[in-house]
């Protein structure tokens, strides 16, 4: 096995430790990551801007002393302002946007020593849970390089899934980590609203419906990383409870006997795919296996209502990113400029009054207070990921006569994942199925607010008891 393919089969934590103990040196470990990138890229076209160069500079030059020193990164092109490099956001219309300063969150990760290679592909503005722009073209999954992603930080999930990387950025604001971890076959944690910060541009968006954290392919990478970059910025309108230790130290804990709810029934009424349901109610089974108590619950939503409430802040939201961004780069705003279903969407947000975005929130912030009643006598609540296995590429294709046809279809497609970021609690898609197809089809589990610990307790416990780490796809450079 080449040196290439040896490195990118160990996780972060792994990588991190090759160099601490002077066994590989920085620039080894991203000159390798950079073949493995060149090597399967052009099937998957998961990096859409590369950075090799200055990668390679700051391997070089001295690092910080951090958890993760000299391990190689990439960053998903939404959110993570990288001063000097291109963001572009999935869309044409900010094809020449360069931020002049970097967000906290790469000011974070730049502290904790890793070394950020380029750029993942995104949906136009995050908006699809699948990452197919017009102006970079779709991501293909490396499990099947006919179905998609997910997204919107599907090309992340891709980079991981093959190899490319040990993680990758990620950010969710209705399942964005949570999705292309499901399709990919990796681990995705969404935190607690407000653990990691959105600063200095956002306090919060789309009134705390956005998170930021990481596709990861082991448990205890995704709990590192996020004591590394959580907490909360000066100016920051509101912040997580803190944990009470470090959440590493809670990956490989006891986690007690848990009282687990599970459900296979959506709010909203929709059918579930068979492979689905047959995913949650093995993963319970596992979980009763392992000494927790498992019962068959959920809580009462209003999947009629919570829909378009949710449309309410996230159309109002997509409108106000577009509108902001074409006052900070003095552009004009017009249809052709923009993805049908972008501009549907943004036409959309432009209709609502200052009072539907308030009841909407007010709407959401109810639903919060009703599943936190819930889990007064649950620990972890277990749902599917998604309602289907990761599709075809083109699933979501809208035209300009049926713009909607893809929020249609998404609204389908994620039936769960978006109450979490309207409560802001935190949850994990983890890796424990896959289908007769060999396709991977996440498992969903949400914990209390503020209380990732807990979910990387039962991760870690889960990780052990089936690993998932060994299975590589088909389209792999690891």
């Amino acid at each position: 096995m080449s040196l290439s393919k040896e490195l990118g089969q160990l996780d972060a934590t792994a990588q991190a430790e090759l160099i601490r103990n002077k066994e590989v040196k920085p620039i080894e470990l991203v000159d390798a990551a950079i073949d493995r990138i060149e090597r399967v890229n052009n099937t998957l076209n998961a990096v859409i801007t590369p950075m090799f160069d200055q990668a390679r500079a700051t391997a070089t030059d001295k690092l910080p002393d951090g958890p993760f020193s000299g391990v190689p990164f990439l960053l998903k092109d939404l959110l993570a302002s990288y001063a000097g490099v291109r963001m572009a956001s999935g869309s044409a219309f900010l094809r020449d946007f360069v931020p002049d300063h970097d967000s906290e969150l790469v000011s974070r990760y730049k502290r904790a020593g890793l070394v950020i290679l380029g750029k993942t592909n995104t949906p136009e503005y995050g908006i699809m849970p699948t990452t197919e722009p017009a102006f970079f073209g779709p991501t293909r999954n490396p499990w099947d390089t006919t179905r998609a992603t997910g997204g919107s930080s599907g090309g992340s999930a891709a980079a991981v899934a093959a190899g490319m990387v040990p993680f990758a950025h990620g950010n969710d604001g209705g399942g964005s980590i949570r999705i292309p971890a499901s399709c990919c076959g990796l681990f995705g944690l969404k935190p607690t609203r407000a653990r990691n910060p959105l600063g200095p541009d956002f306090g919060d968006m789309f009134s705390g419906l956005v998170a930021e954290h990481a596709l990861t392919r082991s448990v205890r990478d995704s709990a590192a990383l996020l004591d590394a970059t959580s907490g909360a910025e000066i100016g920051d309108p509101y912040w997580a409870p803190p944990p009470a230790r470090p959440l590493l130290k809670e990956v490989g804990a006891d986690p007690g006997k848990l009282r687990i709810a599970f459900t296979t029934i959506t709010p909203g009424g929709t059918p579930l795919h068979p492979d689905c349901v047959k995913a949650v109610d093995e993963a319970a089974r596992l979980c009763g296996d392992l000494g927790h108590i498992v019962t068959e619950a959920a809580p009462k939503i209003d999947g009629g209502t919570l829909v378009p409430m949710f449309m309410t802040l996230w159309s109002a939201g997509c409108t106000w990113t577009i509108d902001s961004m074409a006052l900070y780069t003095k552009q004009e705003v017009s249809a052709e400029k923009f993805e049908p279903a972008t501009w549907a969407l943004y036409q959309m947000g432009r209709q609502q009054s200052g009072s539907s975005y308030l009841l909407a929130l007010q709407w959401l912030q109810r639903i919060s207070r009703e599943v936190a009643r819930f889990m007064e006598d649950f620990d972890v609540w277990l749902t599917p990921t998604l309602g289907e296995p990761p599709l075809p590429l083109g699933s979501f294709n809208a035209t300009p006569e049926n713009p909607m046809a893809g929020m249609r279809k998404a609204a389908e497609f994620v039936p769960f994942t978006p109450i979490c970021n309207s409560t802001g609690q935190p949850a994990m898609s983890v890796p424990l199925f896959w289908n007769d197809e060999g396709l991977p089809i996440g498992t969903h589990f949400v914990g209390r607010f503020g209380d990732e610990a807990t979910l990387f307790r039962l991760a870690g416990q889960l990780e052990t008891a089936r690993p998932w780490s060994n299975r590589r796809p088909p389209v792999s450079a690891a």
